[in-house]
């Protein structure tokens, strides 16, 4: 069980999940270290909890990389339990596969290393539907809609896998294959497309496409099919992956109940709810053939941890009011 007394280390403290983790983490009343890439991040990141909701008196800020050892075994001092949620994610895929696989496998294996030398109870990973449904799944029964659970994985080998989700689908193989022999225990988080409010100004990837559907950069709408997360309720599952006893050795897929969207889904419900602000969002899709719309299923999370996702719509329209409300529409 968890001792409230013990610090909770998050990894990646800075970032969009990250941030929420932490604050929610503060908000139950819990001790958080939080490591950031540089101490410079430390400002920041206390801003964004405060924004938040939550009081930054009981957080402790240290730095650590994902590409150095120095400052690992010290970030797990005292530590149960750990939330990893640092990972690269890129702006456009590299151009060397390598310059994303090798920071994600070698990251994820120096962080589990160091907390299963220090005797952590629990690791809860965020790795992504990226490591479970990017190997095409021919469905004879319902084409069109490949279903997806935990049971499935991307093969790192499939032609034409993009450098990021073959980069989830190693690390977090990586991870299960490093924590195997027991000790501390494992729990993966896979979240669909995180959207949802930010915390702070620096936008991550997911939070750019919503700003660009709302400033006119996007002016057709990409033709893809993909599942809606919100940062707030992947947080909060990342809390309960922790706290359940029975997650442990297990996957939980993070999405919104409903269908998978299309950009051009998410334009129309931009405009539907938020007039004016939206009134940039594309209107037509760009040409090809129709794409798989895959249905994913986030029944494990919901039976066995009591989670209760937010609507995707709603979701995205509060990712567009997370922007206007730091004044990150430019156009407005």
């Amino acid at each position: 069980m968890s001792d409230s007394t013990n610090p909770v280390l998050v990894t990646g403290g800075s970032g969009y999940l990250g941030s929420h983790v932490v604050a929610a983490l503060l908000r139950d009343g819990r001790r958080v270290r939080a490591t950031v890439r540089s101490q410079a991040r430390e400002a920041g990141l206390r801003e964004a909890v405060r924004r938040g909701g939550a009081d930054d008196a009981r957080l402790e800020v240290v730095a650590a990389e994902l590409t150095a050892d120095a400052g690992w075994k010290q970030a797990m001092a005292g530590v149960q339990e750990v939330h990893h949620v640092a990972s690269p994610i890129p702006a456009a895929q590299p151009a060397d596969p390598d310059e994303l696989i090798v920071p994600a496998r070698e990251g994820t294996l120096r962080v589990l290393g160091a907390a299963r030398d220090a005797g952590v109870r629990r690791v809860v990973l965020t790795s992504s539907f990226a490591a479970i449904g990017y190997t095409p799944k021919p469905d004879a029964e319902h084409p069109g809609h490949p279903e997806f659970t935990e049971a499935d994985w991307t093969d790192p080998d499939t032609p034409g896998l993009a450098p990021y989700p073959r980069s989830k689908a190693i690390a977090e193989r990586a991870a299960w294959d490093l924590m195997a022999d027991g000790g501390t225990e494992l729990v993966a988080v896979n979240p669909t497309a995180i959207f949802g409010p930010t915390l702070t100004p620096a936008l991550g990837s997911s939070m750019q496409l919503i700003k660009a559907l709302l400033d006119g950069t996007m002016s057709v709408a990409p033709r893809l099919r993909f599942g809606v997360a919100d940062v707030r309720d992947v947080a909060d599952l990342h809390l309960r992956a922790m706290a359940a006893p029975q997650a442990a050795g297990k996957r939980f897929l993070a999405l919104a109940d409903g269908p998978a969207l299309s950009f051009l889904e998410l334009a129309a419900i931009l405009r539907d709810r938020l007039g004016d602000l939206a009134a940039l969002a594309p209107t037509t899709e760009a040409d090809g053939p129709e794409v798989p719309r895959p249905v994913i299923h986030n029944d494990r999370a919901r039976q066995e941890l009591g989670w209760r996702p937010r609507p995707a719509e709603t979701t995205i329209v509060e990712s567009a009011e997370s922007l206007r409300d730091l004044g990150l529409l430019t156009h407005r």
